[in-house]
């Protein structure tokens, strides 16, 4: 068998750690699609449309550190475009490989089809380039391998999306054979004498303090540093808070730990230990109008030590050239001790148990949902009230929660689990996702079915955007409602004769007792999904999400200056 451009992409993301790779057919993508499952090093994993087979690779990359999705030109990349600018901004390296016309076509004047009707083709390339960190067109064998593996090394290294095109006719021509993997995963030599400068300050600033406190963003795990961020707080011995969006990034169970910070709707108590500190130190932060409450609470500022990926600012000075990671570790060998943040006691939220007979409340879905979460369990949260839901929840060590609160992307958590539970089946996939979210993207439960995959999904039906109703609210916040829990039975219909397709499970929930019912059965259904509708109240959701969303409705809607 003769080695091709399509089995040398396939070696190189074998190499990286892929074990599947997530697709949709189109005819400028089928003889890679054939080259990649002939190579064998990885498992092909297909979606139903473009957008959730990007959402999907997010997903996956969330779990295993990088991912691959591939479609086809125009029609395909375009909607994949969708999940490129989420991974972007949620800093994940997705790898999206778009089949592309003939070489032969290019320069031809041809119309070709799955085009905008124009002679030129590079469109497509030049809209990539705006959501990755590298992009490269493949229109030759000789020029393929460098330009993969470029692509490739670029967002491991930026923990960025990035783009590959290659044309249909190139992808079965014979290449060479790639080398060691060590090539792609090199890192760059930290500047010793920044980073001892950046240290010598941040010491003097940390030994003035008296009251000190972490802060843990949401790019901390893009870092690489969430052990070692574990390791400082031990030798700093202080109160440790994490932001919304990093929810899960520091253990729960830590004596430090004191809950999420998020401004005037922090957890209890949090934010004072975070206003109150002469020292806070805000680690991979992501400051928008979501996260600081509609720039009302911003942590900057003199009394700020902030840690971003690649830069350091403290006492009015920035230093770069070094990675969070070796400056939190060169921290830690010589961080004093500041214990004096330890004196306000955590005080983790507590939802009593009603009447298993009254109807169901957010409350009580929440309590129940959190009373199934364990050490091996991934929690997802969709836009919304899941957000706050899941912010009042109590993690055991090991649990995590994958949120996506800077892209905001309504309906990303269903493809995205689909893909996580791919990357992760030892765990337990568990999904908060709203009814008007859902209704995007849907159809990939039908694909949890297929490949049979043991998730939970909390459906709930409360009528509408509830979020944007809280915001800004209009006749365009309502939906037409479905019966999400019978939907499951149209996705069951397996091929005639085929065993797949039979383990899905749809159930309503209207009280608590029949949500706990509902739970048990879930369960039990270890070679499918669960969907489990939760009608509530539309007026039932978190005080949170009420006071959160009228300071981002006054932030939106500021006169022009």
């Amino acid at each position: 068998m003769a080695f091709t451009v399509g089995h040398y992409l396939a070696e190189r993301l074998t190499q990286i750690g892929l074990k599947h790779h997530f697709a949709v057919a189109g005819d400028y993508n089928l003889i890679l699609l054939d080259q990649l499952i002939e190579h064998g090093g990885m498992k092909q994993i297909y979606d139903c449309n473009e957008l959730n087979c990007s959402f999907a690779a997010e997903g996956y990359a969330r779990a295993n550190g990088a991912a691959a999705a591939v479609v086809t030109f125009s029609v395909g990349a375009i909607s994949a475009m969708n999940g490129l600018g989420g991974s972007y901004a949620e800093n994940l390296p997705v790898i999206l490989i778009s089949g592309a016309p003939n070489s032969n076509d290019h320069g031809s004047g041809r119309v070709l089809h799955h085009t905008i009707g124009t002679t030129e083709y590079n469109y497509q390339m030049e809209m990539a380039k705006h959501v990755t960190c590298a992009a490269e067109s493949i229109t030759s064998a000789e020029t393929a391998p460098e330009k993969i593996d470029h692509v490739i090394r670029t967002a491991l290294r930026e923990k960025k999306p990035a783009y590959l095109e290659i044309a249909c006719n190139v992808a079965s021509q014979p290449c060479v054979r790639p080398g060691p993997v060590s090539s792609l995963l090199s890192q760059l030599t930290p500047d010793q004498d920044s980073l001892k400068a950046a240290l010598t300050e941040s010491l003097g600033f940390l030994e003035k303090a008296e009251n000190v406190v972490i802060l843990v963003g949401s790019k901390l795990r893009a870092s690489e540093a969430l052990d070692e961020t574990v390791a400082l707080a031990d030798k700093l011995g202080c109160a440790v808070t994490v932001m919304a969006a990093a929810k899960s990034f520091f253990p729960e169970t830590h004596p430090g730990f004191r809950g999420v910070y998020w401004g005037e709707v922090s957890s209890p108590g949090v934010e004072d230990v975070v206003k109150k500190a002469d020292a806070v130190i805000t680690l991979a932060p992501v400051w928008n109008d979501y996260s600081s409450v509609g720039w009302r609470d911003l942590v900057r500022g003199e009394r700020v030590l902030e840690v971003e990926p690649h830069r350091v600012t403290v006492a009015g000075k920035t230093f770069e050239g070094f990675s969070l990671k070796e400056f939190v570790v060169a921290l830690t060998k010589d961080a004093p001790k500041k214990s004096a943040s330890l004196a306000v006691p955590y005080k983790p939220v507590t939802l009593p148990e009603k009447d298993p007979a009254a109807p169901l409340t957010n409350d009580e879905m929440t309590r129940q949902i959190n009373a199934l979460v364990d050490s091996k369990t991934t929690l997802y949260a969709e836009t919304g009230d899941s957000w706050f839901n899941a912010i009042r929840m109590n993690l055991p060590e090991g649990a995590k929660v994958e949120s996506e609160m800077q892209w905001g992307h309504i309906g990303w958590s269903v493809p995205s689990m689909f893909g996580n539970a791919m990357a992760s089946p030892d765990r337990q996939h568990v999904l908060m996702v709203g009814d008007g979210s859902f209704q995007l993207t849907a159809q990939e439960v039908a694909q949890m079915i297929r490949y049979e995959l043991p998730v939970i999904i909390f459906l709930i039906n409360n009528y509408g955007y509830v979020i944007e109703i809280k915001i800004h609210d209009g006749p365009y916040n309502y939906i037409q409602n479905w019966d999400y829990a019978a939907l499951i039975n149209c996705f069951n219909q397996g091929v005639p004769g085929e065993e797949s397709g039979k383990y899905g499970l749809g159930l309503h929930a209207t009280t608590g007792a029949e949500l706990a019912e509902a739970i048990e059965k879930a369960r039990k259904n270890t070679r499918g999904p669960t969907l489990i509708e939760c009608k509530l109240d539309r007026t039932d959701c978190t005080e949170t999400l009420v006071k959160w969303g009228k300071f981002v409705a006054a932030a939106n809607s500021r006169k022009p200056a």
